[in-house]
């Protein structure tokens, strides 16, 4: 398991710290859907006290991602295959007004940034480099976010991001794959610098079903 180094974790405080490393090992399956968590037990495998490993319990529970049974204690959930279907189809929905908005509130400054990172999004294609390029991917995404200005839009997407970003998992061929990620978002792209509203809901509806495709294969 990940294994907290401090009281802070990228300027988290530690309760902050711990739920994002037991999130992240819900996610990616180091602590697996049944299994039960203890206080103790977190305390010493995070090497952390009591009071954070309560905190991040409760934020654990609020997402969803444990159960705290009485008399039993919490127990791990984590993420079915009709759950990930289901993110998905929500997440698609907001893409799709996400891309709307941000198409008609762009501003010239956020236009160039967007065109900035999907020419990196083409570089680490070519370069065949799946990490770097699933996280530029993301920021792709965050930058139409921030275009659309809208607050709540953006905490949503973004939460949807955290979870597929822990949950995607490597293609065999990582060639093809990068090589048609990169269309799909060319096409977004391309809406963008056009400012076709129309065009890029279709472009994103597109890489919003595909992407499910991929995910639930």
């Amino acid at each position: 398991m990940y294994k907290l180094q401090s009281e802070k974790k990228n300027n988290q405080p530690l309760s902050g710290g711990l739920f994002s490393a037991l999130q992240k090992d819900i996610l990616v399956g180091n602590i697996k859907p049944g299994e039960k968590l203890t206080e103790q037990s977190i305390c010493d495998e995070y090497k952390v006290s009591r009071t954070p490993v309560r905190e991040a319990l409760r934020q654990l529970e609020k997402d969803g991602l444990i159960e705290n049974i009485p008399n039993r204690g919490a127990f791990v959930i984590g993420f079915s295959d009709q759950d990930i279907a289901d993110m998905y189809e929500l997440r698609s929905a907001y893409e799709i007004q996400a891309v709307k908005w941000a198409i008609e509130r762009i501003t010239d400054e956020e236009l160039s940034k967007l065109e900035e990172t999907f020419e990196f999004m083409e570089f680490y294609t070519h370069k065949n480099d799946f990490e770097k390029m699933c996280s530029i991917n993301t920021n792709f995404h965050e930058l139409i976010y921030e275009a659309a200005h809208n607050r709540m839009l953006k905490q949503i997407l973004s939460s949807y991001l955290l979870y597929i970003r822990h949950i995607r998992k490597q293609p065999e061929d990582t060639k093809e794959y990068l090589f048609t990620v990169l269309e799909e978002h060319k096409k977004i792209f391309e809406a963008f610098k056009t400012h076709d509203v129309e065009a890029g809901i279709r472009a994103m509806q597109e890489h919003m079903h595909h992407s499910r495709q991929r995910a639930t294969v």
